[in-house]
């Protein structure tokens, strides 16, 4: 008689687990069915100005930098997290809120500034392309025109969920640096010692880099561009949980590969004294007699995933920001016929940056730097911008931010003016130079 009572035990515990992991499938469903702005939003930061900050970072100060990370990590949740609230309780872009609650003349002004800082860092984009693929032995004049159509075919023909699924997979491209830093054989206690005990340096360069890296991950375009993605998305609110794990996940793996990127350099650039270096394309190619021609390689094609990455997602979020500004169509769940403006605005950028990059004589370098000024001024307006909406009533009802949830977004905000507002001093009236 025992033996049939074991077996109904066992047998009911065994439908218990069945239970328990269909509930935890529809759980893992749900969220992969919401997943996308988050990641794709934070690693998107990781594009060529970005990895060669970080780059230059290991190079110059080897694994000093690396306790930036977990502040950073803090930042941009923070910042991320309360766009992409907005977007799920108000239905409507951040472009289109700062329209109807500031008046069009503000939001004119809004979009001249980003179409300027984001033409600036879409030129870098390409130029990462271009470095990436010479490493290689392949000719701007080639790489760059086809980079350009790819981009262009990808927005043109797709729809969000498409595009959506083509930007997460990039972002599975990423691990070329933690392979990278592997192979680069670095001292990972001291690395750990480092992400979680400051190390500061009284030196300009060493503070200098410090704020690069922590503008490197914050930029303006990139709160218009997960706004906007969210509402495409269509997020329910009572879905919007997964949402904010998503940005979450998304700022915790961006940290993630910008500490292999930097412990990657430190442990191959900085312990052979190579020192300042003039781009990321410099960085892979400094790789190869110091890590091996893997190492190399992985972090030549990482650099080409980013810009490619980064080149499809800026024009796309400017163009976001312009047509919801004007209050026309976009988006690209939308055909051509029915949001011919962001379209046609999308096609403008990808050609103008490709198409600059071409000319011999452009002057790349100071385009750039320019976008990075205007790229300074206009975070903090940015973020004050945003502190407001998320805190009126009548626009975010019970989904405000809470007393302690403003310290920590203020506080944030106005660490982030005071580092922007001492970058953009010491790039305009300061005698050292991050970038080459």
């Amino acid at each position: 008689m025992a033996k049939p009572q074991v077996i109904k035990r066992w047998l009911e515990a065994v439908q218990v687990q069945r239970r328990q992991v269909r509930q935890w499938r529809r759980r893992l469903l749900v969220f992969f069915a919401v997943i996308g702005p988050g990641l794709i939003t934070s690693n998107v930061d990781n594009d060529a100005g970005g990895i060669y900050t970080y780059s230059l970072g290991g190079a110059q100060f080897g694994y000093l930098l690396l306790w930036t990370l977990i502040p950073m990590t803090v930042i941009l949740y923070v910042s991320e997290e309360m766009c992409a609230r907005m977007g799920v309780i108000t239905g409507k872009g951040l472009s289109d809120l700062i329209r109807e609650e500031f008046g069009f003349r503000i939001t004119f002004f809004l979009m001249l500034a980003m179409l300027a800082t984001s033409m600036g860092n879409i030129l870098a984009e390409f130029a990462g392309v271009a470095a990436s693929l010479e490493l290689f032995g392949v000719s701007k004049y080639l790489s760059v025109p086809i980079a350009a159509l790819m981009i262009w075919l990808l927005v043109l023909k797709g729809t969000y969920k498409v595009v959506e699924k083509v930007f997460l997979a990039i972002c599975v491209f990423y691990v070329a640096y933690v392979f990278s830093a592997f192979w680069a054989r670095p001292d990972w206690l001291l690395a750990l010692k480092h992400t979680v005990v400051p190390a500061v340096q009284p030196e300009t360069s060493y503070l200098l880099l410090l704020i690069a890296m922590v503008g490197s991950t914050i930029a303006p375009w990139q709160h218009f561009y997960l706004q906007s993605a969210v509402v495409e998305k269509g997020v329910p609110r009572h879905r919007y949980w997964e949402t904010r794990t998503d940005v979450l996940v998304g700022s915790i793996t961006c940290m993630v590969i910008v500490f292999f990127i930097v412990v990657c350099c430190a442990a191959t650039l900085h312990a052979t004294g190579h020192g300042p270096i003039r781009n990321a394309a410099e960085a892979a190619e400094a790789l190869r007699p110091l890590a091996g021609v893997y190492a190399a390689t992985l972090f030549a094609v990482g650099l080409l995933n980013a810009s490619l990455f980064a080149a499809s997602i800026l024009p796309l979020s400017t163009a976001y920001v312009i047509c919801e500004g004007l209050g026309v169509e976009s988006g690209l769940n939308r055909p051509f016929r029915e949001a011919p403006i962001f379209y046609w605005l999308y096609t403008a950028l990808v050609v103008v940056g490709a198409g600059l990059i071409l000319l011999p004589e452009a002057p790349l370098v100071r385009i750039m730097v320019f976008s990075q000024v205007v790229n300074g001024f206009l975070l903090p307006v940015v973020l004050i911008f945003i502190l407001i909406l998320v805190n009126r009533r009548e626009l975010m009802g019970e989904y405000c931010n809470s007393r302690g949830y403003n310290v920590v977004a203020w506080t944030t905000s106005a660490v982030m003016i005071f580092l922007t507002l001492v970058l953009i001093y010491a790039g305009l009236f300061g005698k050292t130079r991050l970038w080459g």
